[in-house]
């Protein structure tokens, strides 16, 4: 039985990817994880180390190839991929590396547009809850505005909102802070903390050691196995 408190749980996990000439690449190698709700979790590993897959596997992106997946209660492999999808849309919000926004929609448009999709916050309440995120994110005045005219980090804090569009109780992010400066990578760091403090399980692939430092807990991946998992007592700004 799943315990009622974990919000990820990956039991021999594997993944495998087909190469030319018939070869097979395995990415992840008997992963076994559990993350409690309300944690605050980072990734560690080298390029090839399996950190992607593994976010890919818990966002439902990938399937894994032997073993179970279950996130947010729901057993991932037995999902068909409209399922997935609505199950995603409802229970994750995940934020790229390289911001994701639609190009030809205003930031408020793009937060709206998750919210249509999936339909979990009623219509009256979406265009106030979308300047509730901006005001969180302190993008108030950039509502309007299209993505290319925003900074690099003003579009990584809109994609944080458009990824907290739906209430997803579960919060996944690859490189975050990959792409930003540092005092802009600081100000994101700032936000993942109050999101934590707000109850959300934040779970983040990176290399930014700061972000890092500020988790509960640190997992280090190396060829596809889980090399260390520590916890350690993180700093709250």
């Amino acid at each position: 039985m799943t315990s009622p408190s974990a919000i990820v749980e990956l039991s021999a996990a594997t993944k495998s990817f087909a190469l030319p000439g018939g070869q097979a690449f395995q990415a992840l190698r008997g992963i076994t994880l559990r993350i409690t709700a309300g944690e605050h979790v980072a990734v560690l590993g080298k390029s090839g180390s399996g950190k992607s897959t593994l976010l890919n596997l818990i966002a439902g992106l990938d399937r894994a190839s032997t073993g179970d997946v279950r996130v947010a209660g729901a057993g991932l492999g037995g999902l068909s991929e409209n399922q997935l999808a609505r199950w995603r849309g409802a229970n994750l919000g995940v934020v790229f590396q390289f911001f994701q926004l639609l190009p030809t929609l205003t930031i408020e448009e793009n937060i709206m547009l998750a919210m249509d999709f999936v339909g979990k916050i009623p219509v009256e309440k979406r265009r106030p809850r979308t300047h509730e995120l901006l005001k969180l994110v302190d993008l108030s005045d950039q509502a309007l505005k299209l993505p290319s005219t925003l900074s690099g980090g003003q579009q990584q804090r809109a994609a944080i909102a458009r990824a907290l569009a739906n209430d997803p109780p579960l919060l996944l992010a690859d490189e975050p802070t990959g792409n930003l400066d540092s005092e802009t990578a600081s100000a994101v760091d700032n936000l993942f903390d109050v999101l934590i403090g707000e109850g959300k399980t934040l779970l983040i692939v990176t290399h930014d050691a700061n972000l890092a430092r500020h988790a509960d807990r640190v997992i280090h991946l190396k060829d596809g196995l889980v090399l260390s998992d520590e916890r350690q007592n993180s700093p709250r700004k």
